[in-house]
């Protein structure tokens, strides 16, 4: 059975889970799995795992993102981008300058309101269910981290570019709707790509054809998604049989933190954390 990672530019129109749907079809297999939803319109670095590779989900949901996006000030709609209802519209004559000086505003962990169009629950209910009921509720503000917010050349359109390196949870439409308020016009977001998701980048990405076309050859051993831990190979039977039995080992005088732990074979068997010269397993990889 195909196990392992692929890493997807998601296509416009389609959702993440429309994405894994195909991906379900062309790999004949039920365990299939996103990492970081991206919303229909969007574009981009889509991380997807098959079968075992399921298991690692977790472990990249949470790591920051990258996008760039699109701002274009002077319209402000019920969903935060340009596919919405247009609620407000005026003239926008910000100058390079004015948008430069209220970035910085937007750096660093900031408080977010999240849309009503958002999967986010309150009192058991989808916000965007909610929302196309023409129902709005109260959300309370969640901190989030925006590490890096760079302003990027102007569109022909009009509409300014926008790099953002952010943690888990970032809204970019609601970033693009709050710099808007900011300069006092108004603005959402009129485009994104995602172009870096679990470490994996943009370059990285392949499209649904390709997979189409290459299929399991596109997959990435699982273990590639921990490539920033050191690697750790097992050197005696006992040592590996107990690993797989998931108890701790020993490792001798190895220094304290995370690896990647592998069997005789070269087989990738677990993330584990070191301490005190004994590795206990994070997660085990290895087929039971």
């Amino acid at each position: 059975m195909p196990d392992g990672i692929i890493i997807i530019n998601k296509p416009a129109d389609w959702t993440s889970m429309d994405v894994c749907a195909k991906l379900r079809g062309m790999f004949r297999e039920k365990r299939v799995g996103h990492a970081g939803t991206l919303d229909p319109m969007a574009t981009g670095v889509l991380p997807v795992f098959v079968g075992q590779a399921t298991k690692a989900v977790s472990f990249a949901e949470g790591g920051k993102k990258e996008y760039r996006a699109r701002l274009r000030l002077g319209i402000v709609t019920d969903t935060q981008d340009i596919w919405g209802t247009v609620r407000s519209e005026s003239p926008a004559s910000v100058t390079e300058g004015e948008l430069r000086a209220v970035l910085p505003r937007f750096l660093g962990e900031i408080e977010q309101v999240p849309p009503m169009y958002s999967a986010i629950k309150v009192q058991g209910q989808k916000l965007y269910d909610l929302a196309r009921k023409g129902v709005e509720v109260e959300r309370k503000p969640r901190r989030v981290t925006v590490e890096e917010l760079e302003l990027l050349p102007p569109e022909e359109s009009g509409d300014w570019g926008l790099r953002v390196l952010c943690s888990k949870g970032t809204y970019i439409r609601t970033l693009c709707h709050d710099i808007g308020a900011a300069l006092g016009c108004g603005g959402c977001m009129s485009a994104l790509t995602r172009t870096m998701a679990a470490g994996f980048t943009l370059a990285e990405a392949v499209t649904l054809q390709d997979a189409q076309e290459r299929g399991e050859a596109l997959l990435r051993p699982v273990d590639s998604l921990f490539r920033q831990y050191p690697a750790y190979a097992i050197a005696d039977g006992e040592t590996e049989r107990r690993c797989r039995c998931g108890n701790p080992i020993r490792a001798g005088k190895l220094a304290a933190g995370v690896y990647r732990v592998y069997g005789r074979d070269g087989a990738f068997l677990a993330l584990s954390r070191c301490e005190g010269g004994v590795l206990t397993a994070i997660k085990n990889f290895f087929s039971t």
